[in-house]
């Protein structure tokens, strides 16, 4: 949903030429070093030459808001979000499967951040006075509700949507809290008070049937405002106080609360996103970083609640566009970034991965120079990153695929392509087989652009 320079790397790395740059370079060549480039390619990495092509894009949205949106790939379908309905394409195609509108003038004020069983939560409701008051599970084999159930809503539109609702390990959760609470007092009604004890703000169900599975207890004071869900815990960020904010993790068989972590105080009494729950196994919470130039930084928490790992967002890697979510990934453990280094007056642009049990750095691989990342993908051992290339090659992209175990070079193709062509930044990068998938959200931009290699 954004960089290191070659003295950066460790001995015996070197820096690939790009496809364009490796072929000029290269012909002159091929008589002495057949024999090395075949077998270069038998050993794994692909020919440096290359380029994209367009397969589909998906219709441009005629408008947009800033809640409801999602993304995903599911099986051999890609799924997209936006306030007003929820519509899967073929990923090979682009011929449309099945699309599913919410009832009357109801909108689709959240979505889960992740899929489970082919499944994805959303909260649904008329965004008026009556709030968001409907949880409902929707089938995405088939874009039918599975079951749904009511909510109580905040009341009115000062409640945050940001992860409302998660599904993992069987179940889907859900927050009712109602965030009145938080606004400063010359904001708030008088006597004004959460319209849902911490005893009910946390509710599961089966995420198959949508039979009641718990009821998770908070503390008095607190009311989740992030859920996430994983085979081995849910975790959620709780305001507390009005002040406060802390990570608690609870069992997902019986809601249990097994521990809490605090996160620091929040800076401004109301909703206002300095916080992105990440992951939730491992525990991991963006606090800060949310707005270009603010500084931040990503904790992890092990099962017991232990903080294992605190990555900063400026370091000697550079600074983390931590303010881009495209450019941040957890996944096998790790923790992938996009970042940017300025040495004297070159920028460089980097992807940077980190192990979260001990926020070590663990590679850095430069993959722009004078351009600018894009977005990243984590699929199946690899991180795909596209990058501006910059205005010297007319703002075209750069397509690179490293080894998300040690940050080596599979392949990189110059695309062609100026992927955004000024629509807006992208909000997610997705790998299907062979095919990569720019997504957007903004009015006037295509959802979906398929792309092949050539």
């Amino acid at each position: 949903m954004a960089t290191r320079t070659t003295g950066d790397k460790e001995p015996g790395r070197e820096r690939r030429l790009s496809g364009r740059q490796g072929a000029g370079r290269l012909r002159p060549l091929l008589g002495p070093v057949t024999a090395l480039l075949i077998a270069g390619l038998a050993a794994g990495c692909s020919a440096l030459d290359g380029s994209l092509r367009v397969v589909w894009e998906a219709p441009v949205a005629s408008s947009a808001m800033n809640y409801g949106n999602g993304a995903w790939l599911v099986g051999d379908m890609l799924v997209r979000s936006r306030y007003d309905a929820v519509t899967a394409f073929d990923a090979k195609t682009g011929k449309g499967r099945w699309e599913y509108a919410p009832p009357g003038q109801e909108h689709i004020c959240a979505v889960s951040r992740r899929t489970a069983d082919s499944v994805v939560l959303i909260a649904r409701g008329s965004m008026t006075d009556a709030g968001c008051s409907t949880f409902a599970a929707l089938d995405l084999t088939t874009g039918r509700e599975r079951w749904r159930t009511p909510r109580t809503p905040g009341g009115d539109l000062t409640e945050t949507f940001t992860d409302m609702v998660a599904v993992g390990g069987g179940i889907a959760v859900l927050r009712d809290a109602d965030d009145m609470w938080a606004l400063d007092d010359d904001l708030r009604p008088p006597n004004a008070r959460p319209a849902v004890s911490g005893t009910k703000a946390l509710r599961a169900f089966d995420l198959r049937t949508g039979a009641p599975r718990w009821t998770a207890a908070v503390p008095e004071i607190c009311v989740p405002e992030q859920v996430a869900a994983g085979e081995r815990q849910v975790v959620a960020v709780l305001a507390c106080g009005r002040s406060e904010l802390r990570l608690a993790a609870f069992d997902p068989a019986d809601g249990r609360q097994r521990w809490t972590a605090p996160l620091g105080g929040r800076t401004t009494p109301a909703p206002d996103g300095q916080t992105t729950l990440l992951s939730a196994e491992p525990a991991v919470v963006q606090t800060g970083g949310t707005a270009e130039g603010q500084p931040g930084a990503f904790l992890a928490f092990g099962e017991e609640g232990k903080p294992t790992g605190r990555i900063e967002t400026t370091g000697v890697y550079g600074t983390v566009q931590a303010h881009t979510p495209a450019l941040v990934a957890v996944a096998d453990g790790r923790l992938y970034l996009g970042a940017e280094s300025r040495k004297r007056e070159a920028y460089r642009d980097r992807v940077v991965a980190f192990d979260l049990t001990s926020s070590g750095q663990v590679w850095l691989e430069d993959v722009a120079i004078a351009g600018g990342l894009r977005a990243l993908d984590v699929t199946s051992g690899r991180v795909t990153v596209l990058a501006d290339r910059g205005s010297r090659h007319d703002g075209l992209d750069e397509l690179r695929v490293l080894d998300a175990a040690t940050g080596d070079e599979k392949e990189s193709i110059d695309t062609g392509l100026d992927v955004d062509r000024a629509q807006s930044e992208l909000t997610d990068l997705l790998v299907y087989e062979d095919l990569v998938v720019a997504v957007r959200q903004n009015s006037g931009a295509h959802p979906f652009s398929v792309y092949a290699r050539e």
